[in-house]
């Protein structure tokens, strides 16, 4: 894989990531280009430092797997950054986006710094583990030592999602599970294009997050975030306007639709 391919996948991670962002939030908060393209921005830079760092694999399969490591580390670059860094009035949210505790935002911005740099260290933490797994379990089948890691990119987005939803709309079981149901799919199908558990967990928990938005964001349009629920809709005209952006968004989920086609087509016809 060249570093132009590895910009394109990193292009068509971040549309995808600004599109369903845009179309939730536009109607709250106005539509804005260097906002819309601030995670396209962010996905290519760490598109190309996945590439840079990574042995990915060739074909479909490594279209795949960057598509989905560097949705996940796009939105955990962008997360951090409004979760503990950002300074801004949490009074237009229902859910608070900065840090919070029991539904609480926490304002002073050095306990949030400290949080964050907590954060960051669990998750540097996390990452040490599963290349210790990536290790120790060399001998394992595939499909075992994805198992050990295909969840726990959901688990992470389960637990964060609960701290910062369920104070205000309370512990919904079957919402609190979801992400790691579906994160384990998606790192069986990863785990069987690459040995790199790391890229198997964050490509895990990227896909979770493109399926769960798209759910969320196209399948029920009509019904508001959590973070704006209850909240006016201040702009309506982008009701309309969001609509434009629907193409491109279906063109990229038919790209890695076909790319899983051919991925799996490989497999089985190396045996």
């Amino acid at each position: 894989m060249t570093a132009s391919i590895a910009l394109a996948i990193g292009i068509a991670a971040g549309i995808h990531t600004s599109t369903w962002g845009m179309y939730k939030d536009a109607p709250h908060e106005g539509f804005g280009w260097p906002r819309y393209f601030r995670s396209t921005i962010a996905a290519m830079v760490c598109a190309l430092v996945i590439w840079r760092l990574f042995a990915l694999p060739a074909g479909p399969a490594g279209f795949l797997v960057l598509f989905g490591a560097t949705y996940a580390a796009e939105r955990a670059i962008t997360e951090f950054y409004k979760t503990f860094l950002r300074q801004q009035s949490q009074s237009k949210y229902t859910i608070p986006m900065q840090f919070a505790v029991f539904g609480r935002p926490v304002e002073s911005r050095g306990l949030r710094l400290l949080a964050g740099l907590g954060h960051v260290v669990v998750a540097l933490a996390v990452m040490g583990a599963v290349h210790w797994t990536d290790v120790a379990t060399i001998t394992m089948p595939w499909w075992l030592r994805a198992m050990l890691v295909g969840s726990l990119g959901g688990w992470i987005s389960a637990f964060g999602g609960a701290w910062k939803d369920a104070p205000i709309e309370g512990f919904q079981t079957f919402k609190f599970f979801r992400s790691p149901g579906i994160a384990l799919l998606w790192s069986l199908v990863l785990g069987a294009l690459t040995d790199d558990l790391l890229l198997v967990a964050f490509g895990g928990l990227g896909y979770t997050i493109a399926t769960i938005e798209t759910w969320k964001t196209f399948f029920f349009p009509s019904v508001p975030r959590g973070k704006f629920a209850d909240k006016p809709v201040l702009f309506p005209e982008c009701l309309v306007f969001r609509k434009r952006f629907v193409p491109v968004y279906v063109a990229i989920w038919l790209t890695v639709l076909t790319a899983l086609a051919g991925a799996v087509t490989r497999e089985v016809s190396r045996g």
